[in-house]
């Protein structure tokens, strides 16, 4: 029986946990019917070591990029050196970047003015974000930040219009949140993408979101090595899981797997566009 087509729009393969068998877990992704995965960085070594991956396994796409948790900690050299590597063809998005009132790893101002040149590179690389965003249980602040920075940034305007088209200027990656705020995301253009993450307690949410989002913005996810969905081993998660949260989204939207297949691939495609990709 043929596999169900999948995408995997945020793995990151570069983690150290997937030192020594990345092999087997992309031949493993790919027996499991995936057919785009995406690799993001979060720091300067980890955004060198996603380009690292897609020159080993051609069919990966790449990200470039600083976390919130990081944000303090790449200087203007390191980030020198993530804007060079943005120009590369097979990076296709900045990021993953975004805000972190949950875990502050970063202080908050350190957070904001590094979501603020993630923004830019990505305007100008016509290039989308992938954007992070946490608040602490039973909070919204930082989805209401990050809403107000992507407004305060043009999103939705002339400039992101004459850089994208009618592409998405950014992903809302592992959506956490409430169902206004992802309204106001989709209205601004945003993809949302969702992981293992709608599985936990406190994340009923989105199930109302991933019944709304356009099929041209939906897209699934499963942060590898994190956010094992049911199911999958808890002490690394692997890009074949995402099929557990591709069946939850199609059974959110009244879909069969099979069916939702192809929009995953049509909206990865339009959302992450690669000169000469090879499917």
């Amino acid at each position: 029986m043929a596999c169900v087509r999948l995408v995997d729009s945020h793995c990151h393969l570069n983690a150290d946990r997937f030192e020594g068998d990345a092999d087997r877990v992309v031949d493993g992704a790919r027996l499991a019917g995936l057919e785009r995965l995406l690799v993001p960085g979060w720091n300067l070594a980890s955004s060198e070591r996603a380009i690292a991956c897609v020159e080993r396994f051609a069919w990966l796409d790449a990200a470039v990029g600083v976390h919130p948790h990081d944000a303090a900690k790449v200087d203007d050299a390191g980030w020198t050196r993530i804007v060079a590597w943005a120009s590369d063809p097979r990076v296709v998005a900045i990021g993953e970047t975004g805000l972190d009132f949950d875990r502050v790893f970063s202080p908050i101002p350190d957070q904001l003015a590094n979501l603020r040149r993630n923004l830019a590179l990505a305007l100008e690389t016509g290039k989308p974000a992938v954007l992070h965003c946490r608040s602490a249980v039973g909070r919204r602040d930082a989805q209401d930040a990050l809403l107000d920075e992507v407004r305060t940034a043009g999103m939705g305007g002339p400039a992101w219009v004459a850089a994208f088209g009618e592409r998405p200027p950014a992903v809302i990656h592992s959506f956490s949140g409430p169902l206004d705020y992802a309204r106001a995301m989709i209205d601004l253009g945003l993809a949302v993408s969702f992981s293992g993450l709608v599985f936990r307690r406190g994340e009923e949410a989105s199930a109302d979101v991933a019944a709304i989002v356009p099929e041209a913005g939906l897209l699934v996810e499963t942060d590898s090595p994190f956010l094992s969905p049911p199911g999958a081993p808890r002490s690394r998660n692997e890009p074949e899981w995402v099929r557990v949260t591709a069946a939850w989204a199609a059974e959110r939207r009244g879909v069969t797997p099979d069916e939702l297949g192809s929009t995953l691939i049509d909206a990865y495609d339009r959302t992450f566009p690669r000169p000469g990709r090879t499917p």
